[in-house]
Formats: structure tokens, sequence, C-alpha cells
């Protein structure tokens, strides 16, 4: 009767039907959660943070910035690592310069297939901008817009040409002969005296497509003529002065930093006259 009953226990205790476990008098010192968990837990803890250590000192040890980690592929990145487990080994130099490489172009090629048909279908702008790079160095970017999205096409050196209106031409003219006449719609550029004339002279031979001033170039205009007003001139002048001191001095800075939650101010340039009206 009694191996009975034994039996009948040890059974209960082993099963997982659900119902009521028999408790002894050894209960009430055991715990049923159990403690590994907690040493897990700050087992982990630790474990992240050497790995995040060993990303940051890559990081720091290539210069790389920290708004690297706002790319769209670096989560991706670290979701296919992490999933893949232990025994990852990472590309070598050579696999990433060569049968990498050689597959994220052929993605790109499909992509790009994907806005050509775009280009045909619903036509396309041909996007012109500017900027300074490295000891005056000036580059101009050509993109290409449509419904599905901006596509960057080529990037030109143009610091010794950057004035020649013929050789603007020539190069807009190009990229409409690579894209196709027939998908333009329309050139932006902005409104300096070289890219009008190059502009109004791709007009003259392309009769399918218009030149459209760049806006956002032409607002800055409109606000640097707005600046040169007497009654806008003094408050702009004194504006810059605060700003230059502010951020002149470090004490005046921080305090500043204190009150205004670490928000900066918009710091107004030479070229970009809409900065000082923002920084306002």
């Amino acid at each position: 009767m009694h191996e009975s009953a034994l039996s009948k226990t040890i059974g209960t205790l082993g099963s997982r039907s659900g119902k009521p476990i028999p408790r002894g008098p050894m209960d009430k010192f055991t715990t049923s959660q159990p403690r590994q968990n907690t040493l897990n837990s700050k087992w982990k803890q630790e474990e992240m943070k050497e790995v995040c250590r060993k990303i940051g000192r890559f990081m720091y040890s290539k210069g790389l910035l920290f708004n690297t980690v706002k790319d769209p592929y670096w989560f991706p990145m670290i979701d296919v690592v992490a999933n893949f487990g232990l025994g990852f080994k990472p590309p070598s130099m050579h696999e990433l310069r060569t049968w990498i490489l050689k597959e994220e172009v052929n993605d790109l090629s499909i992509i790009m297939e994907d806005h050509k048909k775009a280009w045909k279908q619903y036509g396309c702008s041909i996007m012109s901008d500017g900027w300074t790079y490295g000891k005056s160095r000036y580059l101009i970017n050509f993109l290409v817009n449509s419904p599905v999205g901006t596509w960057f096409m080529k990037s030109i050196d143009i610091s010794n040409t950057i004035k020649n209106g013929e050789l603007m031409f020539k190069y807009l003219d190009e990229v409409v002969e690579e894209i196709g006449e027939e998908n333009v719609v329309q050139v932006i550029i902005n409104n300096a005296f070289n890219y009008v004339n190059a502009g109004m002279r791709l007009m003259e031979k392309r009769r399918r497509l218009w030149w459209t001033p760049c806006v956002a170039h032409c607002i800055d205009l409109m606000l640097e003529d707005i600046g040169k007003l007497n009654v806008h001139a003094t408050t702009l002048s004194r504006a810059r002065q605060v700003v230059k001191f502010i951020y002149g001095h470090t004490w005046v800075l921080s305090l500043m930093r204190t009150f205004t939650k670490i928000h900066e101010l918009l710091r107004p340039t030479i070229t970009r006259f809409a900065t000082a009206f923002l920084t306002l």
C-alpha cells in the first residue's frame, strides 16, 4: 500500500498534466525560480557590453563617423551575423573585392533596370547639384528622379571649367543622351550664369524637354536680396555677431546649451543666405 502511494506521488511529480504537485516541509526553504536565469542575464549583459566595445574599437581605429550606425544597411548586417551564430567567419579582403563586389553590382544593375522602366513609362527629371570638395575642388553630381525614386548617375570634377557654359552644356547634353531624350521631362539646375546659359542651349537643341531653375537656389537668391535691404541688413548683421560671440567663447556656449537642452544654433554661412533667416 505504501509502495503504491509512493509510486503515485512520484508519477504526479514527474507529470505535466497540470495537476497539483504535492508539497513537503522543505519546500518553504526552496524557490521555484532558478537563480541560473539571473546569472545568465548578468553574463549576457557583460557579453553584450564586450561586443559593443569591440564594434566601437573598430570604428575608432578606422576613423569612421558616429552616424555610420544610421546607415540603412547597418542593422541588417548586425542581424544576419547574430542569426548565423557561432562559427561565422567574416569575409576576407579578397572576397570583398571579388565575388561579393560582383554580386552587389549585379543587384544594383537589377535595381537600375527598374528605374529605367519607370523613366520610359512616366518620364523623369535630371537634377544637377554642385558642391566643393577638399582643397577647392568643385564637383557636380547628376541624378535622375522618377516616381520610383532618385538614381545617382555620375559625378564630374569641373574645378577648371566651373565658369565655362559651353562645357556645362556638353555635360548636360551627354546625360540626356545617356538617359534618352524621349524619357526626360525637365532638367533642374541652379541659376548661376553658366548654368542658365547651358539650360537655354539645351532647350534649343532638345525640343522635348524644359530647363527648370532650382527652387531652393531661387529662394536663396531672393533672401540674399532681401537681406541687403536696410530694414533687414542690420538685424542679420547683429545675428551673425551674436552667433560668432557665442561659439567663440566656451563658457557662453556651455551656458547656452544648458538652457537650450543641447540644441544648437544654425550658423550663417557665406553662400547660403537662408541660414541667416533660419538662425533668427
